[in-house]
């Protein structure tokens, strides 16, 4: 009997990593196979490397933080709990992805494990608080930074990154003796070469702070029982978001995918650096953390610090051009500069239809918090209400 629920348990965990890995590798390679850096099968192959990279070395103290910290007592975590927990989890991916939402996979995470902890009276209030301040202030950090950016170093940074297309191959294989290394292709301009590989450096970034995070999602529950020793779970977990990204990715990776892949390439990696430098920072000291809303936040700020180039004091005085603004990040053309800040044209100035859609910002943040409070409402109550669990 036991054997069987551990089956069942690691099939669970299988299906969870599976949706991260099909959910995750659209917004880091987006950009890249959208600019013609690399192609599908690339981008799966640098997701599934360092994916595990980043699950390998920081994302075991995430699992520890979820799998034994966040409850004083891992012993609640039996394997008919652990399966529990991860349902949660798989359901509130499928409920994100039915309402086109990307839902933190952490947050939920964390949500189901705490209504077990709520119902068992086993909780860590402190280690729980410790989480939820951070995913308060991590966002905030990540629109300031964010907001920085697009206010004063956004048209820099578009010169340096931007991408003119050439015919022929982006990149021509070399050797250096029996070493392989890549080189430009025979059209392929030198700044090209060099923007393409700050791209796909850039998402495996992201891949990498996926890993961190995302690994314990699939598997803390299992390793918190004892049933799944930590390298062993990792490994699962690894191979499932693999197959994720060679599998059901290839559809968020021809429409670039989400929030953060929709915008312009230089936007995309200034969203994808700071996000992930968070993500990695969290994970490294333990804490769960939700990329979905740092980014969102990180896009609204990079939106907001690009929007109020074009707003005087005087104006905003009369509280003209003091919106917040998606349309000024895909408002020039790449390369395009723009004028000193307080000297640019009032008919510059973002319109209505550039704001941010209300309708639809207001569905994402809602389903945001949503689907973790479903997780966590659901396990708290599936746990007090049958006995089945022994709790």
């Amino acid at each position: 009997m036991s054997e069987a629920l551990l089956l069942v348990g690691v099939v669970v965990a299988l299906f969870v990593g599976y949706n991260i890995g099909g959910a995750t590798t659209g917004p880091a390679f987006g950009p890249a196979v959208g600019a013609g850096a690399i192609t599908k099968v690339a981008a799966a192959a640098l997701m599934s490397v360092f994916f595990f990279g980043g699950a390998w070395t920081i994302g075991r103290r995430v699992v520890d933080t979820l799998g034994k910290d966040l409850v004083r007592d891992a012993s609640v975590f039996t394997l008919e709990a652990s399966i529990v927990v991860l349902f949660f989890v798989g359901l509130a991916l499928f409920v994100g992805n039915i309402f086109g939402v990307p839902a933190s996979t952490s947050m939920t995470a964390v949500g189901s494990i705490a209504g077990l902890g709520i119902a068992s009276g086993e909780l860590d209030w402190a280690v729980m608080g410790e989480i939820v301040s951070w995913w308060i202030v991590a966002p905030v950090v990540g629109f300031w930074v964010s907001g920085v950016v697009g206010r004063y170093f956004y048209p820099t940074i578009n010169r340096w990154v931007a991408i003119d297309s050439s015919d022929g191959p982006l990149f021509d294989v070399r050797r250096v003796g029996p070493l392989p290394y890549p080189a430009p292709g025979p059209n392929t301009s030198r700044r090209e070469f060099v923007g393409s590989l700050v791209v796909v450096a850039i998402g495996c970034l992201m891949a990498f702070s996926s890993g961190t995070s995302n690994i314990a999602n699939a598997i803390a529950p299992l390793v918190g029982s004892g049933e799944l020793a930590m390298n062993p779970g990792i490994l699962v977990g690894s191979v499932a978001v693999a197959v994720g990204a060679f599998t059901i990715a290839r559809r968020t990776l021809d429409t670039l995918g989400n929030d953060i892949t929709n915008l312009p390439l230089t936007a995309a990696i200034v969203v994808a650096t700071v996000s992930s430098a968070l993500v990695v920072f969290l994970s490294a000291i333990g804490v769960p953390a939700s990329f979905v809303v740092i980014a969102t936040m990180s896009i609204v700020g990079l939106g907001w610090g690009r929007a109020t180039r074009t707003t005087t004091i005087r104006e905003g005085v009369r509280g003209e051009g003091t919106s917040v603004s998606v349309g000024a990040l895909t408002a020039e053309e790449e390369g395009e500069e723009l004028p000193d800040i307080g000297e640019e044209d009032p008919a510059d100035i973002p319109q209505t239809s550039d704001l941010f859609d209300p309708s639809t910002t207001g569905r994402v943040i809602v389903m945001q918090n949503v689907v973790p409070a479903i997780a966590t409402v659901g396990s708290y109550l599936t746990f007090r209400l049958l006995p089945w669990f022994g709790l």
